[in-house]
């Protein structure tokens, strides 16, 4: 009797792991459906928004938010823009679970150099995730402006993920541009809009069209046309139960788990950003934490 009670417990438990990961699934899944539609529309959608841009301008009601964040907080970006590159160097590689995937393509530039371009959404935890580790990255080489604070859905998978926005703000650089997309908000509702041209590097590069692709549509990011990302490079479980502060906050200890995944994404972000910028800026890429993440 008692090996048939335990039997029967295995077999609940066994279904119950099984229904957990056929949701997970199918969460990926609708979040890849709602990507390739979003992009798929790029030019309607374009047209709409211009629309929407000209009404909003008669109506002096514009706003560089979305309903569901806000301006990020002084504290929090200083913390995450400003991480000592001695942290950095303790870190090297730190516990990323995916690299990004090299490419062959033509140079992706603006300007005469190498771009940048992110696609993710605000209810995404995977592209709250990448975030922090995105924008560390990139402070290495230019300077944000306008960065906004939000969470992931409270409905999805990791949810209520502590997060920034690239919605509304902006990137100066002398070595990189960079593109934020923010395809929707946090309620689903439209956000930015891919150009018709970034629409189809979308497209072509999306998860689901080259070898070495991880699960998820989004985040997405092409950097320079050589390296690709597709999905959150480290657990987003790590960020569970944290505020936008303690988060930041973690970051200036290298033995959190916190700055252990997401600096260590970074630093392997910024050794495939310095082979675009042929090592530039010397101080970031020939640094300890960057040659060890390589």
């Amino acid at each position: 009797m008692a090996n048939s009670r335990q039997q029967q417990l295995s077999t609940k438990a066994q279904r119950r792991a099984a229904q957990r990961s056929e949701e997970m699934r199918k969460q990926q899944a609708a979040a890849r459906r709602r990507t390739r539609l979003l992009v798929a529309g790029g030019v309607i959608l374009v047209i709409v928004v211009v629309v929407g841009v000209l009404v909003a301008v008669g109506l002096n009601s514009s706003s560089s938010k979305s309903p569901s964040s806000t301006a990020a907080s002084t504290d929090v970006i200083s913390s995450v823009t400003g991480v000592p590159q001695s942290t950095f160097d303790k870190i090297g590689a730190g516990d990323i679970k995916a690299r990004p995937s090299t490419i062959s393509s033509t140079p992706l530039t603006q300007n005469g150099k190498p771009r940048v371009l992110y696609a993710g959404a605000e209810y995404c935890p995977y592209c709250a995730a990448e975030r922090w580790a995105m924008v560390a990255a990139l402070s290495r080489f230019g300077t944000f402006k306008d960065l906004g604070q939000t969470q992931s859905s409270g409905t999805d998978v990791y949810p209520n993920t502590a997060t920034l926005s690239f919605h509304g703000a902006s990137y100066t650089s002398k070595y990189l541009a960079f593109t934020g997309l923010e395809l929707q908000d946090t309620n689903g509702k439209t956000l930015d809009t891919p150009s018709p041209a970034d629409g189809k590097l979308i497209s072509k590069y999306d998860a689901q069209q080259y070898t070495g692709a991880q699960s998820g549509g989004i985040p997405f990011v092409l950097m320079g046309g050589k390296f690709v990302i597709s999905g959150a490079s480290y657990d987003p479980a790590v960020l569970k139960g944290l505020s936008h502060q303690q988060i930041a906050q973690q970051l200036s200890d290298p033995s959190s788990d916190v700055a252990k995944a997401v600096l260590g994404t970074a630093n392997v972000i910024t050794s495939d950003l310095c082979q675009l910028t042929k090592n530039q800026p010397a101080k970031v890429c020939s640094s300890p934490g960057v040659v060890a993440a390589k």
